[in-house]
């Protein structure tokens, strides 16, 4: 496939909002595996700021434990903390020069084998709602073209999250939104915890599992996981569905 076909692609599923399979579930895992495909980044993340202003991770393209300790170490401070409070982009082309500055950052960074990082605002027109991480393995400032497009996959998918229903959002409804995506994502880890644990598999592969049931039955992740966790949706189903194919 083409770049050009990718990007059309990449941006159609950011901003088709009313296909009945679109939740803000589906939406962060566009995003963050349009940046891996697009861009020169060996690995994104896309966080989302609580009603405290810390940083919560949406999604990411590793869900290794390594990984994602690395994300916690800038749910209070950090570039993407820096980028959320400033709504601009914030380049690290070296993380080991920045060990004084972000001491827990520059060791989660070199142990998990990456070297620069790349923050994005994710806003709405000039609200910041979160941040985009962009991780590169090789030091080096991530191309000015590949921080625009980005951009603008981060500001599609915020525009996108205001837009997930058929009624309009108001303006003063963007807190009200946002956090209805966090308590989405909260609930999806109480289900892969569920189904790891039932099915005595790893998390990574639970939440396979859970995406691959919610795709073939036509619904939207939110409500499998939501039908899980309440226990109208038995575990044997998801893991039923594995052992079928």
């Amino acid at each position: 496939m083409n770049r050009e076909r990718q990007l059309t692609q990449a941006f159609l599923a950011l901003t088709d909002t009313y296909t009945p399979e679109f939740d803000p579930l589906h939406l962060f895992h566009h995003l963050v595996h349009a940046c891996h495909d697009l861009l020169d980044t060996d690995a994104a993340a896309v966080m989302i700021a609580d009603a405290r202003g810390s940083l919560r991770t949406m999604a990411s393209t590793n869900e290794e434990a390594a990984f994602t300790e690395l994300l916690q170490t800038q749910s209070g401070h950090g570039p993407c903390m820096d980028s959320y409070h400033t709504a601009q982009p914030v380049s690290v082309p070296d993380i080991t020069t920045e060990h004084t500055r972000w001491p827990h950052l520059a060791t989660a960074m070199t142990h998990t084998g990456y070297h620069a990082l790349q923050a994005i605002p994710l806003r709405l027109q000039k609200r910041p709602l979160g941040t985009l991480t962009l991780l590169r393995r090789a030091p080096g400032r991530l191309p000015d073209d590949d921080t625009h497009l980005a951009q603008a996959l981060a500001d599609s998918a915020a525009l996108a999250l205001m837009h997930w229903t058929t009624e309009p959002t108001p303006t003063h409804d963007v807190i009200t939104r946002v956090q209805g995506a966090l308590a989405a994502k909260a609930t999806l880890e109480i289900a892969k915890g569920m189904i790891a644990q039932h099915a005595d598999t790893t998390i990574t592969q639970a939440a396979h599992l859970l995406t691959a049931y919610a795709h073939h039955h036509h619904l939207r992740l939110t409500d499998t996981v939501q039908a899980l966790v309440t226990r109208t949706l038995p575990p044997d189903t998801i893991t039923r569905a594995r052992a079928d194919g």
